[in-house]
């Protein structure tokens, strides 16, 4: 594959006074790494600036509000007042250093907010809350709309102030301007609503002020949902109408998004979305335009092949990498120099940024810990004492470990009990959905494999091997074991736990139970059926999945409801007898009968037998991950990486 020419993506390209290295886009994604008032950090300053090192040809910086009321995170960045504006040079000049270019995203949370987050009441076209943060909104006047009209000019002004490339107004996601164009949420009889001449008035109106303010040269980006993916939302019909009047009205280039916050798994799409899902709509608005101007597609696309042939065949002029530029920085780079099989990809897991914005707290990379961290460690320097490292366990936080503590000029010694690496991420990688867990495995073990450790596998490790090896210090990576409940019954040869199902060491019969319905129970649930299974998940609480994220969680349910997997909440097991389930439910005791197989899905439980005997030989241990407490692979691999750097 080092072969493939990456003539396209490499290209240069023009947008009107603003030339690219190439055609790979940081678009925007909010962080939460700004201060409380929007300003820019250090930290905030040193995660762009090493994605302008990585090679990235456009950095637009994440949603900045524009206006107080428009605050949508806790720590966003802002743009609506002249004393964040150097800051804002600040950020401009490190990522320029680099040879990239950078533009801000300016907007408006609209509805798509809480007035917990703004300190004010939350405003919008209508008065109509939207459905996922559930607050009522102020509908703005024709006064207050002017207003706004005004802060989205000044916020430009500010922008070319700080030494902004160019300008990215987000009229995408179900934000204000979104808001304002769409049906579903404009339900205003004055000249902002209506007929769709009626609402295309405030972004049109927003674009005209933001021209005036920075003059006919600089460039002005317009980001669009194409689709919203909701009833009575915009469609791909209305966004090619829609595009043609930016184009009218100046805009230089279009940023082909999809999605609202009730469609949210369409903004943010999780490894069951297709990658390269907004390529055709993309394609559609670009031949709507004639080609007028550039235009540049999201949606997962992580593959620099896929990137390479979406810009090949015309259906954009270029891409947008997002979570793939925060698992791996360098990916331009990487592809410039030949080495794609050397990028850590994004896994669509959403764990690691969409799951930690949504609960309002910052965001990193499940595959990278140094994501939010850069200011933090220093990879380019070796530790100042060359130390032996033995790590216990090949999951991933044990090949994490290894591939830092490598980096780090130590000695390591890593043992894996069974025959291959991997650990629990081949398990997880077996359900539906899930098969791109195999790319993150795939980097982890190429890394380890390459950088001399010494790798012993199929051997069980103990104190006798640690004797022998005489390390100055073990990382213990030992992961967890399937929790077995204490139901009568449980030991019955036709009970199986969800880790043996998904490495297919069992065999499954036509009727299954499944015990426990978390994620893990869930997944083997749809894996199940998907092999033409009849399944029934049981569940102890009020709900299922409730350890999921939330645009992961949305797409699960509505599988697991399309496919008629059974689901039984608030139920014990009492019982299992032959081929009987007895469950006590708020109704009393409910029996299942002829049920083939069941499965135990309640939970995992630390390995971690050796770590108080190592600590009794006074040798300096560190148990990590799913040994410590069962949990994710983020925390997994991060407390692997922290661990080794600090040897």
């Amino acid at each position: 594959m080092s072969e493939f020419k990456f003539e396209k993506l490499l290209e240069p390209i023009q947008i009107r006074s603003m030339k690219l290295r190439n055609r790979i886009v940081m678009p925007p994604m909010v962080t939460n790494y700004a201060a409380d008032d929007g300003a820019v950090t250090d930290r905030l300053k040193v995660y762009h600036q090493t994605r302008a090192k990585g090679g990235v040809g456009l950095i637009i910086v994440e949603a900045s509000y524009v206006h107080p009321s428009g605050k949508g995170f806790k720590n966003e960045v802002g743009i609506y007042k002249d004393e964040l504006i150097p800051g804002l040079r600040e950020l401009t000049e490190a990522v320029h250093k680099y040879g990239a270019k950078i533009a801000i995203q300016l907007y408006h949370g609209g509805r798509q907010t809480t007035s917990k987050v703004t300190g004010m009441q939350i405003v919008a076209p209508s008065p109509i809350p939207c459905p996922v943060k559930q607050e009522m909104p102020k509908e703005l006047s024709v006064e207050e709309i002017k207003e706004l009209i005004k802060a989205f000019g000044q916020a430009a002004r500010r922008a070319k102030e700080a030494g902004f490339d160019a300008v990215e107004i987000h009229g995408a996601h179900g934000y204000l301007l979104n808001q304002f164009l769409s049906p579903y949420s404009n339900k205003r009889t004055d000249e902002y609503g209506g007929s769709f001449e009626n609402r295309m008035r405030f972004p049109l109106e927003v674009v005209r002020r933001v021209r005036k303010e920075v003059g006919t040269d600089f460039p002005i980006i317009y980001r669009m949902s194409a689709e919203e993916y909701v009833p009575g939302g915009l469609t791909i019909e209305d966004t090619k109408i829609f595009a043609q009047k930016l184009i009218e009205e100046g805009i230089n280039a279009l940023h082909i998004s999809g999605g609202v916050y009730e469609s949210s798994a369409m903004i943010i799409q999780p490894a069951a979305i297709p990658q390269g899902c907004f390529v055709e709509n993309a394609a559609a608005i670009k031949k709507a335009i004639n080609s007028k101007v550039p235009v540049i597609v999201v949606g997962r696309i992580k593959d620099p092949i896929m990137a390479e042939q979406i810009i090949r065949e015309g259906k954009a002029d270029l891409v947008s990498m997002g979570r793939a530029l925060l698992a791996d920085p360098e990916l331009p780079r990487k592809v410039s120099e030949g080495k794609i099989q050397e990028i850590r990809k994004c896994i669509g897991c959403n764990q690691g940024c969409i799951d930690r914005l949504f609960q309002d707290i910052d965001i990193g990379c499940i595959a990278n810990a140094l994501t939010g961290h850069e200011t933090e460690f220093d990879m380019e320097s070796s530790a100042k004492t060359r130390k032996k490292v033995f790590i216990i366990g090949g999951g991933p936080g044990g090949l994490e470990a290894a591939r830092v503590a490598a980096l780090r000029g130590h000695e390591v010694i890593l043992y894996e009990k069974q025959p291959e690496l991997g650990g629990q991420m081949r398990i997880a990688a077996v359900p539906p959905h899930k098969g791109e867990i195999n790319d993150l495995a795939d980097y982890l073990i190429n890394q380890v494999e390459k950088s001399g450790i010494t790798i012993v596998k199929g051997k069980e490790a103990d104190l006798n091997t640690i004797h022998e090896i005489k390390p100055d210090v073990v990382i213990l990576a030992t992961g967890s074991e399937p929790i077995i409940p204490e139901i009568p019954g449980i030991n019955q040869k036709n009970v199986v736990t969800a880790h043996d199902v998904l490495k297919g060491t069992v065999i499954v019969g036509k009727k299954v139970a499944v015990i426990g319905g978390g994620l893990v129970g869930c997944e083997t649930a749809e894996f199940l059926t998907d092999q033409g299974k009849e399944v029934t998940v049981i569940e102890m609480l009020d709900d299922i999945a409730i350890d999921v994220g939330s645009l992961v969680r949305t797409l699960l349910l509505n599988r697991m409801a399309e496919k008629k997997i059974k689901v039984l909440t608030k139920s014990k097991v009492k019982e299992i007898s032959g081929d009987k389930v007895t469950i006590e439910t708020v109704n009393g005791n409910q029996e299942l009968s002829g049920i083939d197989t069941i499965v135990i899905a309640v939970g995992s439980k630390p390995k971690n037998d050796l770590l108080k005997l190592i600590e009794k030989e006074g040798i300096p241990v560190y148990a990590i991950g799913d040994c410590v407490k069962a949990r994710k692979f983020m925390d997994a691999i991060h407390e692997g990486f922290r661990y080794a750097y600090s040897l």
